[in-house]
């Protein structure tokens, strides 16, 4: 069912916003084992080497380009009863499924070709499960601010479900820890059956709005490269990259870092995690509200800044202390919150903005740029940092005692890249200029020209039009 054509609604029901939440986790649960716990697991276990899983996970990033733009424009074309983007996002499903149990339930010797085949498809479930959802629920309201508080609890919902992963360890007493390589194919039948309950209920208990009447969508790559010339688009694609690949420059390290250089037990490595994800539950709706008061552009800026403080600060926290690294990495993580949150909504403000220029929709094509983006941050972070690894000596597989060269070069690895990085993804952000008084102006106008349309088509069915198209004006 659809809701009626209009204005989108200001402001969605707690409850239901929380339902509609929940379609988050699977996506969270996807990269938090993608870029933390897969990579060791097929260096370490499987025996692929450093450099072949970089240069395997890189070629894949070539071969997967094009597949999120092509998904957010069949997205943006699609018309069903049930809405625009609410079937991509159920149709992900099953591909999750199969993608799922062949990547973390792998033969005894896979080659590169295993996991490229595989690694693609789980980045496809993905790609549909994140631009689905994330479309959906730009179309869902087009308040400013409402977008913030929206996002923002899609990313504590999704960050809340991938901290339950890292507490396996506790719940299970032991018995299931997601550093631990014997544990990988039972988090893969967890992962199944708890995104298939959370996509469930999103689709089943939100609605999406019908599509405003607009002109047949006859697109050209002329129209296309408006969408990624946008100045505002640019820079938020910019940002985004730098924004990603610099946290997830340490993802990939993550393990063998709090391991072999910070001294802690596999079980406490996987705990570390919690305070570091779960900060974003806290700090989502925070930044929203500071970016109520500055700006969303802005506050990525204020955040990049304190990434580059507590980052910092980590390293600096002495090897072994479990309390003190805890609450340095809840404090990387609250600032990291702000970008995925602040980014993904400005990315609906410039959709309305080209829907206003052009009268296209186009949020399928701009959230594909973003998850694009997101996606390439993180696999180029395992193309790049693993074969440095190799070249400072350090070996993955599971009881070897590296060299203090070695650890020295991990930590500077994790040290200054995701500063320098993310520094970088803050600076995209000067002379941003798609603030709240602009999108307040252009939402005014956008409805304006969504009633003439609807009191236009009335018209042309023999309906009431001239008493529609009178009130509208």
């Amino acid at each position: 069912m659809t809701i009626s054509s209009g204005a989108p609604a200001g402001r969605l029901p707690l409850p239901r916003l929380l339902a509609f939440s929940l379609g988050s986790i699977p996506a969270y649960l996807l990269i938090s084992m993608l870029s933390t716990y897969l990579p060791p697991f097929y260096a370490g276990k499987m025996g692929i080497s450093l450099t072949a899983i970089g240069l395997t996970i890189g070629a894949l990033r070539l071969a997967d380009l094009g597949v999120d733009l092509a998904l957010g424009w069949l997205m943006d074309k699609t018309r069903t009863p049930i809405g625009r983007y609410r079937p991509w996002f159920l149709a992900g499903l099953p591909v999750l499924w199969l993608a799922v149990y062949k990547v973390f339930n792998p033969p005894a010797h896979p080659d590169t070709a295993y996991l490229f085949v595989w690694y693609i498809l789980l980045y496809v479930a993905y790609s549909m499960l994140v631009l689905g959802h994330s479309a959906w629920a730009a179309s869902a309201s087009g308040n400013y601010n409402e977008r913030s508080r929206m996002f923002g609890w899609m990313l504590g919902i999704g960050v809340a479900g991938s901290v339950m992963l890292n507490l396996l360890p506790k719940l299970t007493h032991g018995t299931i820890k997601p550093a631990d390589p014997a544990s990988i194919p039972t988090i893969g039948w967890i992962i199944i059956a708890v995104s298939t309950v959370a996509v469930i209920i999103a689709t089943l208990s939100t609605s999406e709005r019908a599509s405003p009447v607009a002109p047949k969508d006859r697109t050209t790559l002329k129209d296309y490269f408006a969408v990624i010339t946008n100045p505002s688009m640019f820079r938020l694609v910019a940002a985004d990259l730098f924004l990603i690949l610099g946290p997830g420059s340490s993802a990939p390290i993550y393990l063998f870092f709090f391991h072999e250089a910070k001294g802690f037990a596999l079980g406490d490595v996987s705990l570390l995690l919690i305070p570091y994800t779960g900060a974003a539950v806290f700090g989502a709706p925070l930044w929203a509200r500071v970016a109520q008061r500055f700006g969303k552009h802005r506050t990525v800026q204020i955040a990049g800044l304190g990434y580059a403080v507590t980052q910092t600060i980590l390293m600096m926290v002495p090897a072994g202390l479990f309390w003190p690294t805890a609450v340095s990495m809840f404090t990387v993580g609250f600032c990291l919150a702000a970008f995925i949150v602040l980014i993904r909504a400005m990315v609906a403000d410039v959709a309305d903005q080209l829907r206003l220029e052009t009268g296209k929709e186009r949020s399928g094509v701009l959230y594909a740029l973003v998850t694009l983006t997101q996606k390439l941050g993180s696999s180029l972070a395992v193309t790049i940092i693993y074969p440095i690894l190799d070249l400072v000596g350090f070996v993955a597989k599971p009881g070897y005692h590296n060299t203090p060269e070695a650890i020295h070069g991990l930590e500077m690895c994790y040290l200054f890249a995701p500063i320098i990085l993310v520094v970088v993804g803050s600076a995209c952000m000067i002379g941003y200029k798609l603030d709240s008084k602009r999108q307040s102006e252009i939402r005014t106008a956008l409805e304006e020209l969504e009633a003439r349309n609807y009191a236009a088509s009335i018209e042309a069915l023999g309906g009431p039009g001239e008493n529609i198209a009178a009130r509208a004006s």
